[in-house]
């Protein structure tokens, strides 16, 4: 009952409809950055509320562009919002909205790339906790680009394997949406036809909850392929306990060939003239069926994977710089695999 009389007294003044404004400021959606923008508040209000509460939290919104999705979070009267927007057109679209709840919450806009921007500048001090406490009162809330949505999750998962970023804070959730396939990639189970290293990867680092679909149909322009909303909560330990630059790479090379045996795609993490003993020593360390498939591996599989490559690079530390991927290293088989998993091409 509270959290509902909060909400109403901050509710926002009469507004141009999202439509309007698209309309008053001649905005269009521009194919090079990947935007679409999702006109349905009704599925707008169902993306925010997923977030779960955030009454007199933190709020960062990535790409907020004409701020249907930042309407409906400052209806659910969180303390302070940060908008980070590359796109300058939409600046007077997010001004419109913080003058509307001016002296109510605190609304920063920042134009700028997320790849490239510290959002931890923007958010209070006091809204840090400790890692194993319960998450922050701070939360990210984004209708990603697809060109950008999966290099970003790659790079916000390092920061929370180093509690940089926004996770020097604590554990702060995640609400986002991808491209369908991306969203059930970072969800799927072992056995699943999505498996891929971007489901380990994600999984490693945080709780994965695919929340919902929304079709095509809602944004505009329609895009050729519908969108999935997921949450993202980080463990307090992950799952492996190694640097995520190690675990990137093992899992990587696993998965390059995931529709082999496993253990042929762990061989391209050693020279070719160790290649199959160092592989078959890792896999007896690890306790590690050599012709398990990838997909069939399970996250504690892989950590046990990781941890025996890791030992072997202690033994052998010349090992660790090897780069199957480098150019002067890469036989000609490697072009027929490449296109095994999307996520491979990053």
């Amino acid at each position: 009952m509270a959290a509902a009389k909060k909400a109403l007294q901050i509710r926002l003044p009469p507004l141009p409809s999202i439509k309007d404004v698209i309309r008053l400021y001649k905005l269009r959606a521009l194919r090079e950055l990947s935007q679409n923008f999702l006109m349905e508040p009704r599925l707008i209000d169902k993306i925010v509320r997923a977030a779960g509460n955030i009454e007199n939290h933190v709020v960062c919104e990535v790409g907020p562009g004409p701020g249907g999705i930042t309407r409906s979070i400052v209806h659910q009267a969180p303390r302070k919002l940060i908008l980070i927007e590359k796109d300058r057109r939409f600046v007077p679209t997010l001004e419109l909205v913080a003058d509307a709840c001016r002296n109510k919450i605190d609304v920063d806009i920042i134009t700028g790339d997320i790849l490239k921007t510290d959002m931890t500048q923007y958010i209070p001090s006091d809204a840090k906790v400790g890692w194993t406490d319960p998450p922050p009162p701070l939360h990210l809330i984004g209708n990603l680009p697809f060109s950008v949505s999966t290099i970003l999750i790659i790079r916000w998962l390092e920061m929370i394997s180093k509690q940089q970023g926004p996770w020097a804070f604590g554990r702060a959730r995640m609400t986002l949406t991808f491209q369908k396939e991306v969203a059930e990639r970072m969800a799927a189970p072992i056995l699943n036809d999505q498996r891929c290293r971007l489901s380990v990867m994600c999984q490693t680092w945080c709780n994965v909850k695919y929340k919902f679909d929304i079709s095509g149909q809602a944004f505009v322009p329609k895009p050729d392929v519908d969108v999935g909303v997921v949450t993202l909560t980080p463990h307090k330990t992950p799952i492996i306990k190694l640097p995520f630059k190690l675990v990137e790479k093992v899992v990587r090379q696993i998965f390059s060939m995931r529709r082999k045996y496993s253990i042929r795609g762990a061989q391209t993490l050693f020279p070719e003239d160790v290649r199959e003993d160092m592989a078959l020593r890792m896999y007896n360390m690890a306790d590690i069926d050599p012709v398990t498939r990838p997909y069939q591996i399970t996250n504690m599989e892989f950590a046990r994977i990781c941890e025996a490559y890791n030992e072997i690079i202690k033994k052998h530390p010349e090992l660790e710089s090897y780069d199957y991927r480098a150019p002067k290293n890469k036989p000609s088989y490697v072009a027929e695999e490449k296109n095994e998993d999307a996520y491979n091409e990053l």
